[in-house]
């Protein structure tokens, strides 16, 4: 038998069932035609949602440094130090991981480095000596969060920091310009030079740095446009009644930056050389006091402390041996009290 035979004789037998159906009563027509059940609760709402077209949402490159954020800031070791509930070391031998450090007078401390950087050891007697400060950068909400900030500080004691340096000076006097020509400065001068600026005979892209004397400002401000940053401000020391301090300062002095961390906004860290290991400890000290000294100016109004940690460590040695800061921050505060009663003394008696 063949398929077509086949099919013939299915549809035969549909036809004479069919026929026998409607040969029936009415009543079997409708029992054979009636339900006795409801449908699945959901069925249509689940078949409309599967009509409906998922959009897909393409997302854009996402950097490695923001992928799985959560994830890599559990894991991520804190920078902030605190070894506040650690007990004190009784004795010179001890495991540093259980005790707090060693707070060194900055003397002793440099001495234990230019031990270790001995010709009979590591050999690098004219190592620099680098210093490493922790700021604690709330601001006076702790919502807010202190910026990175810049600035340049005068050393009492100079050494050679492998740059090069200009300044240009301006003031009316020719007795300010002459003092700031033997400070260092590559150019001093007053109306005259600003003149020569303006119609192009002196470039000031040569010049880093700008510092000036406050009668000559007025003729200054034409400048402003051509300086922008360079404009000599009272606020960085540039705009300066003793222009020869201000033209050592920018020339000798050290420049550094207080960077906040990307994800733990509350810390930031500094990262200078205020010397080398040639020189005495008592002039490496100077600087460091003259430093922190400056770091402390830009504290917030608030409560608590701004520094919080400050260690001395070199290139050529993993040691970094911690020094107690707040001495000279300390004398920084009373000479300042000192100075404002003296002030106030002499008001009265002028009164």
């Amino acid at each position: 038998m063949n398929f077509l035979s086949l099919r013939t004789a299915q549809i035969c037998l549909y036809q004479s069932v069919y026929s026998n159906i409607l040969k029936a009563s009415p009543e079997s027509v409708n029992s054979i035609q009636a339900r006795c059940y409801a449908a699945r609760k959901g069925t249509r709402e689940r078949r409309n949602k599967a009509k409906v077209k998922v959009e897909v949402k393409k997302v854009g490159f996402i950097p490695l440094n923001q992928r799985n954020k959560a994830k890599f800031l559990a894991s991520r070791q804190k920078l902030k130090f605190d070894d506040s509930d650690k007990r004190d070391p009784v004795d010179d031998v001890f495991v540093c991981k259980y005790y707090k450090w060693i707070a060194y007078p900055f003397q002793e401390a440099v001495k234990c480095h230019q031990e270790v950087h001995h010709p009979e050891i590591y050999n690098r007697p004219e190592a620099n000596l680098n210093v490493s400060i922790e700021l604690n950068m709330e601001g006076e909400k702790k919502t807010r969060f202190l910026d990175n900030f810049t600035r340049i500080v005068a050393m009492p004691h100079k050494f050679d920091q492998e740059i090069s340096r200009s300044v240009a000076a301006f003031s009316k006097t020719p007795e300010n310009q002459q003092l700031a020509l033997d400070a260092g400065a590559g150019l001093s001068g007053g109306v005259e030079t600003i003149k020569k600026i303006q119609n192009g005979e002196i470039a000031m892209t040569d010049f880093k740095y700008v510092v000036a004397h406050p009668d000559i400002l007025p003729e200054l401000v034409v400048l402003r446009g051509l300086l922008k940053r360079k404009f000599p401000s009272p606020k960085n020391g540039s705009l300066d009644v003793d222009l020869k301090s201000a033209v050592d300062k920018f020339l000798y002095g050290i420049t550094y930056t207080a960077v906040k961390d990307e994800y733990e906004k509350d810390f930031g860290l500094i990262q200078v050389v205020i010397g080398n290991l040639t020189m005495e400890p008592k002039q490496l000290e100077e600087n460091f006091a003259a430093l922190i000294r400056d770091v402390h100016s830009m504290r917030p109004k608030r409560q608590g402390t701004f520094i919080s940690r400050c260690l001395l460590w070199t290139n050529y040695s993993s040691e970094k041996l911690k020094v107690n800061h707040n001495v000279y921050i300390e004398d920084d505060e009373s000479t300042k009290k000192d100075t404002t009663e003296e002030e106030e003394d002499a008001e009265r008696i002028a009164l």
